[in-house]
């Protein structure tokens, strides 16, 4: 079950949705959601906000790159990315269960 409870992962949200028109003109992100650890309140001090990202045209590394450093610099926050169609092939399944989409 994803746990909405949390205050940070309120205030992540909040931003990300703030961000979201910026991130796609700029990023050509077409979806980004939460997942671990913040989802299940698993979160400590060493935790990135991992976020699962999707592009309408795929990245090459520098974009994906460029696209997690500002998350981090303008969240404030250690961002990982992950890309939802590797994910999908892998653990997916589970993971897509737990996400927060934005």
């Amino acid at each position: 079950m994803v746990n909405t409870s949390n205050i940070e992962i309120d205030m992540y949200i909040e931003q990300l949705h703030k961000l979201l028109p910026e991130l796609e003109k700029r990023f050509d992100v077409r979806s980004l959601a939460v997942f671990r650890p913040y989802v299940k309140n698993e979160q400590d001090k060493k935790s990135d906000l991992e976020l699962l990202v999707e592009y309408t045209e795929m990245p090459g590394l520098l974009g994906f790159i460029e696209l997690e450093d500002y998350l981090s610099d303008t969240l404030g926050i250690k961002v990982g990315l992950v890309l939802k169609p590797v994910l999908k092939q892998k653990v997916g399944k589970d993971i897509l269960n737990e996400i927060i989409p934005i």
